[in-house]
Order: structure tokens, then C-alpha cells, then sequence
């Protein structure tokens, strides 16, 4: 089971770089293919606004990232809780303000890795 949670931390790490990454850096290019709905005249005007939610992004990453270099196990379970918990509300909101896939893409994988913490 751990193995699995260290895969599945990781997963979730590497889409919030990927989304730190397309919200700071391609915007206007990627962002135009990942939100069909959204105006196309709008990514100009909200590429800062854009890079601001791939820091935060990127902190949810570093966070989980970290929890690989935590070596207590009490720590580890509480860190990888926390940033998990952010991730799983971040995309629970998303879900229901931007786009239901939000939720399959971000909350859904948090929610698992979380309940498979909690039984392990």
C-alpha cells in the first residue's frame, strides 16, 4: 500500500507542475487547448492572473514533493494529508466554479491517496 501512495503523491506532484508550468509559461499557447470554453480574447488579459494560480500550483507540488525527504512516519501522514487535502479542495472548487473535469484530473486522485493514508 505504501508503494502505492508514493506513486500516487507523485502523480499528483507532477500534474501540479505541469499546471504551474502551462498557467506561468503557456498560457496563451497550452491554456487555449486545456480551457476550449474560456474566451480566447481573455488569455492575454489573464496571463498574469494565469501565473499566480501556477505558483500556487507549484507550492501544492513542493509540498508533495517534500513529503518524499520526510522520514518520520507521523510527519510524513500529516504532511501528505495536508497538501493532499489542499489539492482534493482545490479541486472539489474548481469542479464546481471552472470545469467538472477539474474534479477527475485533481480532486478524485487526492481523495483516493487520502483514503488509502488513512486505512494504511
Amino acid at each position: 500500500m505504501e508503494i502505492a501512495i508514493k506513486i500516487l503523491i507523485g502523480l499528483i506532484a507532477f500534474i501540479h507542475c505541469y499546471i504551474l508550468w502551462f498557467e506561468m509559461f503557456a498560457w496563451e499557447t497550452r491554456g487555449r487547448k486545456v480551457f476550449r470554453n474560456f474566451p480566447k480574447e481573455l488569455f492575454g488579459q489573464t496571463k498574469t492572473m494565469a501565473a499566480n494560480q501556477g505558483l500556487y500550483n507549484g507550492f501544492l507540488a513542493a509540498g508533495l514533493i517534500w513529503t518524499f525527504f520526510i522520514e518520520n512516519i507521523e510527519w510524513n501522514k500529516n504532511v501528505s494529508l495536508f497538501f493532499l487535502g489542499c489539492v482534493a479542495i482545490a479541486g472539489i472548487y474548481g469542479a464546481l466554479t471552472a470545469d467538472k473535469k477539474i474534479f477527475f484530473v485533481q480532486a478524485l486522485p487526492a481523495i483516493i491517496t487520502i483514503l488509502l493514508i488513512l486505512l494504511s
